[in-house]
């Protein structure tokens, strides 16, 4: 009996009283064939530049972040069976630049770097802003520290390698100034990959929606020259970025964060002693004591 079309029937695995087939098997206008096992499985991933990402096709499993403007979760493709990362960004602002955000985050962040998370999709979605990102399975420097309390010199160099490789594209590939690089943005999967997340996200957002000049980033990770730049609605560069990761850089080496509060206070009383400190206060260096005169000399240069 003749099949419609070209297309394949698929019949899987099935084990019944009277019958039992062990293979799978595809039905064509040609006959039947014996399905390999290759072909049995899900369909092939899908890549950044495929564009076939929709919402109605992703499943959540997790939430696996939150933040003050929104939260990430794990979600599965239903039809691939892919995670990925859905970050959802919540904006007090008109639909029309929302609309923009998405258009423009669409057009700029699509990348090929293997130092950055790819960029697959962006959303506008029930008021927000949905991107669809790489999921990075082995979380950020953040829970590496929390395991480890501390990252020792050879591991500390791989990581670092890795990061300035995924800056040095987005400064002199894509233009984009990260803005905010700190642990939670560094991120790493099993593979031992380590990749930047976030980039230039928060820089598109404010441009778009014009509000270039307001706050993006996180104090602690600032440089002093973005700091007083922040305060007097001054420019800066991609200086603030190689700022940021020496920050970071010494923070996981020490276990601590270089700039520590007043010795009665656990913490900083208020972000803008913080800032005082990180503008006034000597550069922080790595302990000769504890570290190779090599990485001692690295984050000096900073």
């Amino acid at each position: 009996m003749p099949l419609p079309g070209a297309r394949e029937v698929l019949f899987s695995r099935q084990n019944r009283k009277r019958y039992v087939c062990r293979c799978d098997l595809r039905v064509n206008r040609d006959g039947i064939r014996i399905v390999s096992q290759n072909e049995t499985q899900a369909a092939p991933p899908i890549k950044p530049s495929d564009h076939q990402l929709a919402l109605a096709d992703l499943e959540t499993v997790k939430v696996i972040g939150k933040g003050s403007s929104g939260i990430v979760q794990l979600v599965r493709h239903k039809w691939t069976e892919q995670f990925f990362a859905l970050k959802a960004i919540q904006l007090k602002i008109e639909e029309k630049a929302r609309k923009a955000i998405a258009r423009e985050l669409r057009i700029n962040l699509t990348s090929q770097c293997p130092y950055v998370v790819k960029f697959y999709e962006s959303f506008f979605n029930n008021g927000d802003i949905s991107i669809v990102l790489e999921y990075m399975d082995g979380g950020s420097l953040v829970e590496l520290l929390k395991k480890s309390k501390k990252i020792t010199e050879p591991y500390l160099a791989a990581i670092c390698k890795q990061v300035l490789q995924g800056l040095l594209y987005l400064h002199h590939e894509k233009h984009i100034i990260h803005r905010d690089l700190k642990p939670s943005n560094i991120l790493i999967n099993h593979k031992g990959e380590v990749k930047i997340a976030d980039f230039g996200v928060s820089a598109i957002m404010a441009s778009t929606s014009g509000q270039a000049n307001t706050y993006v980033g996180t104090y602690h990770y600032m440089s002093p020259e973005r700091i007083s730049s922040e305060i007097s609605e001054g420019s800066h560069n991609y200086k603030s970025d190689i700022w940021s990761m020496g920050i970071v850089l010494l923070e996981c080496a020490t276990g601590q964060f270089p700039y520590s509060p007043p010795e009665q206070d656990e913490v900083w009383a208020n972000i803008f002693e913080l800032m005082e400190a990180i503008v006034e206060q000597p550069e922080p260096c790595a302990p000769s004591d504890q570290f190779s005169p090599e990485f001692c000399s690295f984050i000096s240069s900073w």
